[in-house]
């Protein structure tokens, strides 16, 4: 429930307890019923900073569980980080298994071993990572276990992951003939069948003692470390000196937006409610199926570039007959917004099976952060620049930012990883001043994943978002006043990090606020954000085409909380997933409900 959100005024979530304790009854009888001897109950949100009331509600919630007549033991399991102020609390739960996750958290052990309150509860170890895949450290991780034996019986101990293994590919066994996984790499590597195994050798470890099968595996483990620790395929450099030589003055525009806004208006020309869209048109299945077979050798590289480029250029005609203020390329040579910049960055590498579930069906397969990021050549400059020279219209150019290809990755565990952000942040500031020197006057970085990566406790915030806001102004910085440098948000809270919003100095941010009837925008208007503003003006998500009225309806909205010249009209978000036909007939109704907006009000830039 804390989880959850309310939208109704006045109304707290906490009044459903009542009503949903017994449907947890009914759960817990029916999976007794089953035989089973132990049932885990997540609750991750003891991770996280809670009221008295929150506190005494879950509270109630396991005096409740306790008077239910069962034979089986409860399991309270939380992760991503230690109990905190919660502690107390959690220990003196009626439960019979108190979980914690000693990756994220490792001095919470100490704490709960100093104290009295675990009683006869067994304490399970999360001790090998659940979030990533990097193999475990044996030596580190028996040193956990072996503070937690000179104080507990070892039948009062369990070993265990940090957390649940779906956020890691299954097998990393599966990733034969990988060339980008040679033997080196596959050393430092552990998948979810590799964790589990890792949990036994752990175990082997601890009751059985250095025998010579665990003597070979705890010397196996440890060298792969060490080797790790000093690989050149890891540490470069120039790359660290480049980071270490970083000054404030990499992180600020030449002027101020105010004077910033002024020039770019000259320089672009754009009339007022300039339309626009958010990066990527449909990925059909000729485009999906024709990539398919370029990367499995079926179609020549002069055959795929001239398909791309065929693709590229119908959507700039189509984009100049529906008179888009600024056009997009499309992004038909991309595969996926993070996975197409890790196949070209230095310090990446892909697996073939590596697949983890990004939500519902949808999955992903995340890039490897392994080593020091680096650009050795331009990745986006040929198909925005070869999109530009076929127009008079402006065309974005299109990147991910760093923050978000961090986000979504496997991100190395051997140094902070505000560094590894600065280091994709310099690869991408490479990125943006090439395609400034191609003649690309407008460059989108987009940040969807900025809030995502807030810690889990509010008084770690500041530090996450000083570094993340950092990182992308780093991106961003090293172009002319003239050169306008956009950013995208998804649907989020933006109210938690509306400073930071406008600390990242965007000259446009566009965010998704259709299906909130741009509600979302209530942070902007308070914070009485300076910069333009492109409030999505329909819901991307669904087929259905929104009616003029509905995008002029959104727009009237949106006008009367910002300044006229200060507002753009796009889609929420890409368009990779929506079909032609859909597609053409919104981005109609969208440009035809911006020239009526101009006809309003009376007047250009």
């Amino acid at each position: 429930m804390l989880l959850g959100k309310e939208n109704e005024e006045g109304f707290n979530r906490l009044e459903l307890l009542d009503a949903i304790l017994p449907i947890y009854q009914q759960l817990i009888l029916d999976i007794d019923k089953q035989g089973v001897e132990f049932l885990q109950i997540d609750e991750p949100i003891l991770a996280t900073d809670l009221t008295v009331v929150e506190q005494q509600a879950i509270k109630r919630s396991y005096d409740y569980f306790s008077t239910i007549k069962v034979g089986l033991k409860y399991i309270l399991a939380n992760y991503f980080d230690g109990y905190g102020k919660n502690l107390e609390l959690a220990l003196k739960l009626p439960i019979h298994v108190l979980h914690i996750d000693v990756v994220r958290c490792s001095l919470q052990l100490d704490d709960i071993l100093e104290t009295n309150l675990l009683g006869d509860k067994v304490l399970s170890l999360g001790v090998v990572d659940g979030r990533n895949i990097w193999i475990n450290d044996f030596e580190k991780s028996l040193q956990l276990i072996q503070k937690a034996q000179a104080k507990l019986p070892d039948d009062q101990i369990w070993l265990g992951t940090s957390c649940s293994l779906l956020h890691v590919p299954y097998d990393l066994d599966l990733e034969v003939n990988n060339t980008q996984l040679n033997n080196e790499v596959k050393q430092w590597l552990a998948f979810a069948k590799q964790k589990l195994q890792e949990i036994t050798v752990l175990k082997q470890l601890v009751v059985n003692g250095k025998n010579d099968e665990t003597v070979a595996l705890f010397i196996k483990n440890k060298s792969a470390n060490e080797n790790r620790k000093l690989s050149t395929l890891i540490h470069n450099n120039a790359v660290k000196q480049r980071v270490a030589n970083l000054t404030l003055a990499d992180s600020e525009r030449t002027s101020q937006f105010s004077i910033r806004q002024e020039l770019q208006h000259k320089a672009l020309k754009l009339p007022l409610f300039p339309t626009t869209t958010i990066g990527s048109f449909p990925q059909t299945k000729e485009v999906r199926q024709t990539r398919a077979k370029f990367k499995k050798g079926e179609v020549t590289q002069e055959a795929y570039d001239a398909f791309i480029q065929q693709e590229t250029e119908e959507t700039i005609r189509f984009e100049e007959e529906v008179d888009l203020d600024v056009l997009v390329h499309g992004e038909f040579e991309r595969n996926d917004m993070v996975e197409y910049f890790g196949e070209q960055l230095e310090g990446l590498l892909f697996t073939k099976f590596g697949w983890v579930q990004s939500y519902g069906t949808r999955c992903v397969k995340p890039p490897i952060i392994f080593g020091d990021v680096s650009r050795s050549e331009p990745m986006t400059v040929r198909w925005s620049s070869y999109a530009q020279s076929i127009t008079k219209k402006h065309v974005k150019g299109m990147l991910t930012g760093p923050v978000t290809i961090l986000q979504w990755s496997f991100v190395r565990n051997d140094q902070p990883r505000s560094v590894t952000c600065n280091q994709i942040a310099l690869a991408i500031r490479d990125e943006v001043r090439d395609l400034e020197h191609a003649g690309v006057k407008i460059i989108q970085i987009d940040e969807p994943a900025l809030r995502e990566g807030l810690p889990l406790r509010k008084e770690d915030w500041k530090t996450y978002l000083d570094w993340a806001v950092n990182a992308f102004k780093i991106s961003a910085s090293a172009v002319k006043d003239e050169t306008q440098i956009h950013t995208h948000m998804c649907y989020a809270e933006f109210n938690d990090i509306i400073e930071s919003i406008a600390h990242m100095d965007a000259d446009v941010i566009t965010i998704e606020t259709s299906r909130s009837e741009m509600e979302l925008l209530k942070a902007f208007v308070d914070f009485e954000y300076p910069n333009e503003i492109g409030p999505g003006v329909y819901d991307i998500h669904s087929p259905r085409v929104p009616s003029r009225a509905e995008i002029e309806y959104l727009l009237d909205k949106a006008s009367s909380l910002f300044p006229y010249k200060n507002i753009w009209v796009n889609p929420d978000c890409g368009l990779k997933t929506r079909d032609w036909p859909e597609t053409k007939s919104a981005l109609k109704n969208l440009v035809a409900s911006a020239i009526s907006m101009r006809e309003k009000v009376g007047s250009t830039v």
